[in-house]
C-alpha cells in the first residue's frame, strides 16, 4: 500500500472512530502537504505530534485496519450470491462493501456487522432493525433496501449502491454552497424525511455523512442505524435519558434523551446541515462533544446571513426556524418546511417562518419589550399584519381610557 493511500485510509478511520475533529484532520493534512518531499512524515505522526490523537488510539486504528482487511477476505468467501468488489467504508460498528449481485447482475452495497459484534445481541438486534426500517421506505431520495440476512457467521444488509459522494466530502474540502445549491439538496432531503415520517420513522442522525449525491444531482438519505419508530414506546423507555445522534447536528431534545421524539428533531438536524452548507462551518463548535451539545441547548445561534452576507434574509429565517431550541418553535412537519423552501427558491418571503417570528415579537411586546422593525421587509404581507394587530391593540387601549375618563366626569 502506498504511503499516500495509507494516510488517506488512516485519516478516514480516525474520523470514523471519533478520535479527532474534521478541523484537526484538515490541519494535519495541510502540514503533510507543506512538508518537504525529502522528509518521510506521515499523517499518523502529525496527528500524534499535534496531540490530536494518542499513540494508543493510533495503535487501535492500525489494528482495526488489519482486522477489516482480513474480514474483507472472509466476507468475500462467505456471502453466497454476491461477489465482493472492494471496501467502500468502515465505521465504528460496520463495514460497507461494494459488490455485484450475481443473480440480477447489478452493483449493490453490502453492510456487514463484524464478527466481534455478532455475539452482542443488542448490536445484532439494532442491525436488523435498520434493515427492517429501510424496507418500510420506498422513495427516490432514500437509499433502497434489498435484503438482510446471515451467512457464515456474518450478519449482512444489502442496499442500493449510490455512485457519487457524500455531502460531507464537499464540506470537508471547504466548499460553501450557493443558496440555490443548498436549497436543492435540503429540499430533496426534506422530501425523504416527509416520506419516512409519514410511515412513522424518525431518522435521528441527519448529517452530511448520511446524505449522498449521485452524478445526476439526485440526493439520497442513507443510514437508518439510529432510526426509531415514533410509536415504539418500549424502545423510547429503554433509551430515555440517553443522547443518540451526532454532536454537531443533534437536536436539543435528543441531547436530553426525551422519550417523545418526533419529526421536529430531524428538521433541527437538517437545519444544522443547511447551516453548515451555506456558512462553511457547523452551528456550534467546542473542544469536546459534550461542550458542543451544551451549546445546542443554551447558546444563541449566530444567524447564518451574519456569516455569509450573500445569503438572503428568507433563507436565513428558514434555517433559524429549523434550528429553534424549542421544538414547538420549529416547523411542525417536513411538508411545512418544504412550503417555505419553495417560496425562498422563487424569491418570495417564507411566510411560515415570518409568521412564527411575528407571533414571538407580539409575545415579547406583551412582556414590555421593545421591538425594532426590519426595514428591509416592512412591506411584506406578514409584517403588515403584525403592525395592523398592534394598531388594533393600541386602539382598544385608547378606547378603554376614553370610556374611563367619560365615566369619571359623569360620576362628578
Amino acid at each position: 500500500m502506498s504511503e499516500m493511500n495509507y494516510d488517506s485510509i488512516f485519516g478516514r478511520l480516525v474520523l470514523d472512530q471519533g478520535y479527532c475533529t474534521e478541523e484537526e484532520l484538515a490541519y494535519c493534512k495541510q502540514q503533510l502537504k507543506d512538508s518537504p518531499k525529502d522528509e518521510l512524515v506521515t499523517l499518523e505522526q502529525l496527528l500524534i505530534s499535534n496531540r490530536f490523537i494518542t499513540p494508543g488510539q493510533a495503535k487501535r486504528i492500525k489494528r482495526f485496519s488489519k482486522e477489516s482487511t482480513k474480514e474483507t477476505k472472509n466476507v468475500a468467501e462467505q456471502i453466497p450470491g454476491y461477489k465482493i468488489l472492494g471496501k467502500l467504508g468502515a465505521g465504528a460498528m460496520a463495514i460497507v462493501y461494494k459488490a455485484k449481485q450475481l443473480s440480477l447482475d447489478r452493483i449493490v452495497a453490502i453492510k456487514i456487522l463484524p464478527r466481534r459484534f455478532s455475539e452482542n445481541k443488542d448490536y445484532v438486534q439494532r442491525f436488523y432493525k435498520e434493515g427492517k426500517a429501510a424496507a418500510k421506505l420506498n422513495h427516490n431520495n432514500i437509499v433502497g433496501a434489498y435484503d438482510v440476512g446471515e451467512a457464515g457467521g456474518y450478519h449482512y444488509f444489502v442496499m442500493e449502491y449510490v455512485e457519487g459522494k457524500t455531502l460531507y466530502e464537499d464540506i470537508s474540502k471547504g466548499k460553501i454552497f450557493s443558496e440555490k445549491e443548498a436549497i436543492d439538496v435540503v429540499t430533496q432531503v426534506a422530501n425523504a424525511l416527509a416520506h419516512a415520517h409519514a410511515r412513522g420513522l424518525i431518522h435521528r442522525d441527519v448529517k452530511p455523512k448520511n446524505i449522498m449525491i449521485n452524478p445526476a444531482g439526485i440526493v439520497k438519505l442513507a443510514d437508518l442505524g439510529l432510526a426509531r419508530d415514533a410509536s415504539d414506546v418500549e424502545m423510547a423507555k429503554s433509551e430515555a435519558g440517553k443522547a443518540f445522534g451526532t454532536p454537531y447536528y443533534i437536536s436539543p431534545e435528543q441531547i436530553r434523551g426525551e422519550m417523545d421524539l418526533d419529526a421536529r428533531g430531524d428538521i433541527y438536524s437538517l437545519g444544522a446541515t443547511f447551516y453548515n452548507m451555506v456558512t462553511g462551518r457547523v452551528p456550534f463548535e467546542a473542544s469536546t462533544p459534550s461542550d458542543v451539545m451544551k451549546k445546542h441547548l443554551r447558546e444563541p445561534l449566530i444567524p447564518p446571513d451574519h456569516i455569509n452576507t450573500s445569503l438572503s434574509a428568507g433563507a436565513s429565517e428558514v434555517i433559524e426556524m429549523m434550528m429553534a431550541k424549542r421544538k414547538e418553535d420549529r416547523y411542525s412537519s417536513a411538508e411545512e418546511l418544504l412550503t417555505d423552501l419553495d417560496a425562498v427558491r422563487r424569491g418570495e418571503p417564507p411566510l411560515r417562518a415570518r409568521r412564527k417570528f411575528n407571533l414571538t415579537d407580539l409575545q415579547e411586546l406583551g412582556e414590555g419589550q421593545s421591538i425594532e422593525p426590519q426595514t428591509d421587509t416592512f412591506h411584506d404581507e406578514a409584517l403588515i399584519s403584525r403592525y395592523k394587530a398592534m394598531v388594533v391593540i393600541l386602539g382598544s387601549v385608547i378606547a378603554v381610557l376614553v370610556l374611563l375618563v367619560v365615566f369619571l366626569f359623569a360620576s362628578k
